[in-house]
């Protein structure tokens, strides 16, 4: 049976999450309003990931010296402050500094979120708790990308939305008993030692870090490229996330089953297909189709990383699990560092096409590495009871295993 406070944890998540999915799209539509440029405004949308890699050091030693409440609070205070300020001046580097704050502080508060979720949650409903997790995660991701359709002549009000749900996810999570849970310590690992156990957990990290970060840093400019409207642009953003709850489970069923390499190179293939074909379908495919493509793409490729992560699991100790989950979180965070700029450069340069052929190459070098790796370590290791992650740093920059390192 879950507890009554864990209820109350989901929707303070929730709640963050909703206002987290309406920002990311919200920050890149206003840039593209002002004119700022795809190579400007992907260097924009990176200072999140630059504030995600950031908060992985600077989160731990606030719940350690402050506890789960306290930090929580002084970073929603932050990041509802920051999120207001980017209507005030139009200038990249300022709003770049505000989207390093941003990923420090959201950051932060889905890291305090996990391990509490964690460490409060029973070996008998865990899973069930990751479930739940999930569907309110990607749900409330996917339900934040149709709040860009709020009125808003000023430029002000959509901004205001956003402050006003981060600040109201602090509200049930303050309802919690004061005593907050322990954060137990793990053995630590190096990249050297997880490159050792699987370079395709590495790469494959990156990679994923590389791609989903650009799709939903400049996924909203692609669309008003292609002449989508807004409504348009706000409905293609949803539906991928939405439509992870529907692919997450039975990907990860099957990947349990089945060689996870096999798995992660089926998806990325087949993703890179999608955008091939929505690349060739040009301008003359309709509305609908493109909303459709988009859609299969992000539902495709966004759970590669849980299935990366698991793979890397399989080949790791049991006391090397923690410790080398926030070694891949900083991975994935270097990656999302990277990708929204390189696909802003690109796209500055062939234009909105741009962003198709970079998903392209990011999943087809995926796909390769996953192929050399099955060449070179012909065997394979099944799950051993081990739970697929159900999340992605996408919608949860950071994860619990960061905070116990």
């Amino acid at each position: 049976m879950i507890k009554p406070s864990l209820w109350i944890l989901l929707l303070s998540v929730g709640l963050l999450c909703l206002g987290h999915g309406l920002s990311g799209s919200l920050v890149s539509l206003a840039a593209n309003q002002a004119e700022f440029g795809t190579d400007v405004t992907g260097f924009v949308m990176a200072g999140y990931s630059a504030g995600l890699l950031v908060s992985t050091f600077i989160t731990p030693r606030l719940v350690r010296n402050v506890g789960h409440v306290r930090t929580f609070a002084g970073l929603a205070s932050t990041v509802s402050t920051a999120v207001l300020l980017f209507p005030l001046w139009h200038e990249p580097v300022f709003w770049f500094l505000l989207r390093v704050v941003t990923g420090l502080c959201v950051s932060g508060m889905f890291i305090v979120c996990e391990s509490w979720l964690n460490t409060t949650s029973s070996n008998r409903n865990r899973g069930q708790m990751l479930s739940l997790y999930m569907i309110v995660t990607y749900g409330m991701l996917g339900l934040g990308q149709l709040l860009l359709n709020v009125s808003d002549e000023s430029g002000f009000v959509r901004f205001i939305l956003v402050s006003c749900l981060l600040s109201l996810s602090l509200v049930p999570l303050i309802l919690l008993p004061s005593e907050a849970p322990s954060v137990e310590g793990a053995q630590p690992v190096s990249v050297e030692q997880i490159w050792r156990a699987s370079p395709l957990a590495v790469f494959g990290v990156l990679a994923c870090g590389l791609g989903q970060s650009a799709f939903f840093a400049l996924g909203v400019v692609f669309g008003l490229a292609k002449g989508l409207p807004l409504v348009s642009v706000s409905i293609m953003m949803a539906l991928p996330p939405l439509g992870v709850i529907l692919s997450q489970y039975p990907i990860g069923w099957i990947s349990d089953r089945f060689d996870r390499r096999t798995i992660i190179l089926l998806l990325s293939v087949v993703a890179a297909v999608i955008a091939a074909l929505t690349l060739a379908g040009g301008n003359y495919i309709s509305r609908f189709v493109l909303i459709s493509l988009v859609t299969a793409f992000g539902v495709i490729s966004l759970p590669i990383y849980s299935l990366v992560v698991a793979h890397a699991n399989d080949h790791l100790e049991k006391d090397q699990v923690l410790g080398a989950s926030a070694k891949l979180i900083l991975l994935y965070g270097v990656g999302s560092l990277v990708g929204p700029i390189l696909v802003g450069d690109i796209m500055r340069r062939i234009g909105g096409d741009g962003f198709l052929i970079y998903m392209i190459v990011v999943h087809l070098a995926l796909a390769l590495f996953a192929f050399l790796r099955m060449r070179q370590r012909p065997e394979h290791l099944k799950a051993q009871g081990k739970e697929v992650m159900t999340v992605s740093p996408v919608s949860t920059p950071a994860g619990p295993p960061a905070l116990q390192e």
